[in-house]
């Protein structure tokens, strides 16, 4: 089991955490171990030198799981730049923003990729490559943890998405803290079906490399896909979210393959009583971890698994490195059985939110007086409750975000995109319970064109991604609207709600 070591490093180091003959990675290619992956990460983070990037340069990966996607967060690293993974879901104009918004001096990325872009949408001087950059082996060296290693780009309640600014120290820390909580030794195998783009994504890279342990990347179509790389790669952990397990609930799993299994990891949304019945079940071999976290502080809480049957709706109790707090709207501390927002502080939180001064005072405040930590708080704009029984327990979330599949989804982001054809006057996008998906985008809205939603939905197809399409539409003649002439959402909130029962 790793131990606890509050002293942070950088974080293309950890290829020194595993014995150099021991796997490190391995997919379909075969394997690398810790001395190849050290080798590796220092010929990438030569070319990238050679290609003239240095220290605070922005360097965006738009890749599925290959190895190069796998690795140039240590590689960026070692040269003192900054990456910017890229959800190889999205499509070109989301892709465009997130270049332009970083300032992206390099792209990494595929020609078949490169084909789906226009003109204007990689910014004026960012390269594009689509080999693997290679060159003279850079060798790790010491320097600020405090500096800036990744953004990772999650939406926001009002607008595009927002770059999360993270250090050396947030990513080992954080690395530091899983792999101490899920007890991961240098005999585990992690399959990881999670976007790289995904903090915990990442974070599945970092902390099974810092307990000596091999990750096994994985892009996967279907639940069978998983059944099959769990069996031949001999899985012993994996990590999901909600709907994902649904599917894996519904796949055929040979006994003999869900007893590999020695670990189950949620995140992205809660597990229902009914889903923990059902993994509890159907892997009576693994240990079920419930997690609790946000972008802008990583991972704020986890669920021990002797605790799970008995408290299933619980969220559980502060990660290691992490404190958490229940604060009233006045910012005192609220009593126990007491509703209020989840305000984390400690080293795991962030740095703010890339060039955006305005959001990141607002989610990023000074700790209240009574937390030990003191410093910078999350302020997670998630209602929360911390029962006599010592655990926390999610009430609900203050913005209207929606989650679906796991992904955080801006309803502007969703309303824009509708409106973007000329076909709809005006839209509002909220999610709805779905057992599947967690949450379904549904779109109440009032048409201009004939055909509306035939129109919409084949020109949606083509710009958004599959985890953001709508799944119903409610047309209505007008939109509610409150005393000041706002849209009024609770009154269209419940229009969707009777639109998709009717």
């Amino acid at each position: 089991m790793v131990s606890l070591n509050p002293v942070p490093q950088r974080i293309d180091r950890l290829p020194a955490c595993g014995a150099a003959d021991a796997p490190a990675l391995v997919d379909r290619a075969g394997t690398l171990t810790f001395g190849e992956l050290e080798a590796t990460v220092a010929a990438m983070a030569g070319g990238l030198r050679a290609m003239g990037v240095t220290g605070g340069d922005r360097v965006a990966t738009w890749l599925p799981k290959t190895r190069a996607a796998c690795l140039m967060p240590l590689a960026a690293a070692r040269v003192g730049a900054v990456h910017v993974p890229v959800n190889p879901a999205l499509k070109r104009a989301q892709v465009a923003h997130i270049l332009g918004d970083s300032g992206a001096s390099v792209l990494v990325t595929q020609e078949s990729r490169v084909a789906a872009l226009e003109a204007g949408d990689v910014p004026a001087g960012c390269r594009v490559v689509t080999d693997t950059p290679d060159g003279a082996p850079v060798a790790a060296m010491d320097g600020d943890t405090d500096a800036l290693a990744a953004i990772l780009y999650t939406s926001g309640s009002t607008g595009r998405p927002k770059g999360v600014m993270l250090s050396h120290a947030n990513l080992w820390l954080g690395a530091v803290s899983v792999a101490q909580y899920l007890n991961l030794t240098p005999a585990d195998r992690v399959l990881a079906v999670l976007p790289l783009s995904f903090d915990y994504g990442q974070n599945q890279l970092f902390s099974t490399w810092l307990a000596g342990a091999a990750v096994v990347p994985l892009d996967y179509l279907t639940a069978r896909d998983v059944v099959k790389a769990v069996e031949r790669f001999d899985a012993t952990t994996l990590a999901g979210v909600p709907p994902l397990w649904t599917q894996l609930l519904e796949a055929e799993w040979p006994a003999t393959v869900a007893a590999r299994l020695k670990r189950l990891t949620n995140s992205g949304g809660a597990l229902t009583p009914r889903m923990v019945r059902g993994l509890r079940a159907r892997f009576g071999a693994a240990d079920l971890y419930a997690m609790y976290g946000l972008t802008e502080a990583f991972r704020s809480t986890f669920l021990d698994p002797a605790l799970v049957d008995a408290y299933p709706d619980a969220i559980g109790s502060a990660i290691p490195f992490a404190e958490v707090a229940v604060a009233r709207a006045d910012g005192s501390r609220a009593d126990v059985g007491e509703a209020g927002e989840l305000v984390h502080a400690g080293p795991l939180v962030a740095q703010g939110y890339w060039r955006d001064a305005e959001r990141t005072a607002a989610r990023f405040r000074a700790a209240p007086d009574w937390m030990a930590s003191g410093g910078m708080a999350v302020w997670s704009g998630d209602t929360v409750a911390l029962g006599a029984d010592g655990l926390l327990r999610f009430v609900g979330r203050d913005d209207e975000m929606m989650k679906v599949a796991g992904n955080r989804i801006s309803p502007t982001e969703v309303e824009e995109a509708v409106l973007g054809g000329g076909e709809v006057a005006e839209a509002v996008a909220v999610g709805l319970p779905d057992e599947r998906q967690g949450q379904a985008i549904t779109v109440v809205a009032r048409a201009v064109a004939e055909d509306a939603e035939v129109l919409v939905r084949a020109r949606l197809r083509r710009e958004l991604p599959s985890f953001q399409q709508p799944s119903h539409y409610v047309w209505v003649e007008d939109l509610p609207r409150n005393a000041n002439g706002k849209l009024d959402r609770v009154a269209i909130r419940a229009l969707a709600v009777q639109g998709v029962r009717a």
